[in-house]
């Protein structure tokens, strides 16, 4: 298995980091294998996959590209392709896909040869892979991930304020177990990351970031020099799925704001992440919440030191009813 050493001092220090550039690679990962996760994301295909392959089957030195270094085979991201985000997590898109623009052609073709496990064909001895894997993912960013990016954020801020939460109640064990496939806490200061037999790595003073992506995919990126390592891990399902507006006719019963909070109570959530989830302040949460407390569509059970709020039966069936 593939494990690092990791010290407490590091992950003390470590951090949640939002991404735009890993959110991207996320849904390119997504649009490449064209099958969805959940509902929400079949609707999202639909509407993006027959553009986006459009978009290769006029530039097949790119869609070569792509596939290359999404590595199909090993299943081994080139490594250009998945740069590690800065520790800040404040870097805009085009700040983060920077590090992918400026990847110099030779190490390209390095990282190309190792993801696709193999020699690079005829096509891709050439100078501008950089570019053209730039330009893919400035495509996907605006076409499919930018139109729903305040969503999205709302849901990755949610999975943050979760593990924050699990890391409070339970600490490290509990915040990484589940983060993703084949990742667990092992004790004595060992992370494994993958099940995979790698050689382990000692991190010692090194950075680390979590990285949260909406999409059901994930992987590992480090940055030796920079002294930077981070996980980019897939939100809990429940929060992605949740992350859909409420039917119209439920938002012209209740009002949008209520609507949307009974909707994102069908899995139990603390007022933090409803906050979180639907953008709305704290005090308008609040009065939503009673509203529909007292009109017993909602109920609330105590977990340790947070209060979860949850759709009672009559919550379900008007939620259900709206649907049909």
């Amino acid at each position: 298995m593939g494990w690092w050493q990791v010290s407490a001092d590091t992950l003390a220090g470590s951090r949640f980091v939002v991404s735009p550039l890993a959110e991207t690679i996320a849904a390119l990962k997504a649009l490449e294998q064209g099958t969805a996760a959940y509902p929400s994301e079949r609707e999202w295909l639909d509407a993006h996959l027959p553009a986006y392959r459009e978009r290769l089957a006029d530039d097949p030195v790119t869609a070569l590209t792509i596939r290359a270094a999404l590595g199909a085979r090993t299943r081994w991201n080139a490594d250009y392709l998945t740069p590690t985000p800065d520790h800040g997590g404040d870097a805009t898109f085009e700040e983060e896909l920077a590090a992918v623009r400026e990847t110099p052609p030779e190490a390209a073709r390095e990282h190309l040869t190792v993801s696709l496990g193999g020699p690079l064909p005829p096509e891709l001895h050439r100078s501008d892979l950089p570019e053209r894997t730039a330009g893919l993912l400035e495509w996907v960013w605006t076409r499919a991930v930018l139109p729903s990016w305040p969503r999205r954020r709302r849901i990755i801020e949610a999975d943050v304020v979760a593990r924050t939460a699990q890391l409070t109640r339970g600490g490290w064990a509990r915040a990484l177990d589940d983060m993703r496939p084949g990742m667990r806490w092992l004790g004595g200061s060992r992370l494994q990351i993958n099940a995979r037999d790698y050689p382990p790595r000692d991190l010692g003073t090194a950075r680390l970031m979590f990285v949260p992506v909406t999409p059901r995919t994930g992987w590992v990126s480090w940055d030796d020099a920079g002294r930077r390592f981070a996980v980019v891990y897939p939100c809990s399902g429940a929060l992605v799925e949740a992350g859909g507006a409420a039917p119209e006719a439920l938002a012209r019963l209740l009002g949008p704001g209520r609507a949307s909070v009974l909707v994102l109570l069908g899995s139990p959530k603390s007022t933090t992440q409803l906050v979180a989830l639907t953008g709305q302040g704290l005090g308008s949460v609040g009065r939503h919440l009673k509203v529909l407390l007292d009109a017993r569509l909602v109920g609330r059970r105590r977990a340790g030191r947070s209060v979860l709020y949850y759709r009672t039966a009559a919550g379900d069936v008007l939620v259900a009813a709206q649907r049909d």
